[in-house]
């Protein structure tokens, strides 16, 4: 069973911790480091994957920013998306040559440990056809895009905990015209700790690894946490 260090690196700007993937994806293809998986918290921030297109963004990038919201265009796949306060953002940087050269595979896998993770707190979660992610009732909860690199991963998930669910209306998610739902909204009261510690353990279980979690790293510019989300 390989291993996978764990880091949780708080509330960090989304641009340092970009860079710190970067960084990761090249020590782990070079076979430096085992896998890596990183739990971060972002300000408010919107990105636009590979495929996006501009007309799913229904604010320009400069009424973003007088909204407090960062923007960036990445090398991710799909399409525009949302991150803030209330998130749990996971940023796997795995080795997929040691597991399943299989994109499908690897993006069936995150969203199977969502699922698993809201089963344990009673919630029915699933897939749409044709729409990476988890889904309630119709409802987003757990956003996907992935970036692969001689089958090393980097970005992830993104699973609204107790989001503001408001944000969303600068960008339609994913490019789909769907509603979004957080855990808190579907009236769970769990904390990011305990999300946190089911998703380290069914990402182990699923990706067959052993998890363990070395000192933190840091990125430039972190900004403490607000443990109430």
């Amino acid at each position: 069973m390989r291993e996978c260090e764990v880091r949780d690196l708080g509330r960090a700007v989304y641009g340092p911790v970009w860079d710190m993937q970067k960084r990761l994806a090249d020590d782990r293809k070079a076979g430096r480091i085992p896998d890596q998986l990183l739990f971060v918290e972002h300000p408010h921030v919107v990105t636009m994957g590979r495929n996006g297109r501009e007309d799913n963004l229904l604010a320009p990038p400069d009424l973003l920013a007088r909204a407090g919201i960062a923007y960036y265009e990445i090398d991710r796949g799909g399409d525009v998306t949302y991150h803030g306060p209330g998130q749990v953002v996971a940023y796997p940087i795995f080795d997929l040559r040691e597991w399943k050269r299989d994109v499908g595979a690897y993006v069936r896998g995150l969203e199977q440990v969502i699922i698993e993770v809201l089963a344990e707190f009673g919630i029915a979660a699933g897939r749409e056809k044709g729409a990476p992610g988890v889904w309630v009732d119709g409802a987003k909860i757990c956003a996907i895009g992935v970036h692969l690199s001689r089958w090393v991963s980097s970005h992830g998930l993104a699973f609204n905990l107790a989001t503001d669910l408001s944000y969303f209306r600068y960008i339609i998610p994913c490019g789909l015209t769907k509603p979004v739902t957080s855990l808190r909204q579907l009236g769970v009261e769990a904390t990011r700790e305990q999300i946190l510690a089911r998703m380290v353990e069914h990402f182990g279980q699923i990706f067959e690894m052993r998890m363990s979690w070395p000192p933190p790293l840091t990125p430039a510019e972190p900004e403490p946490l607000e443990t109430s989300a």
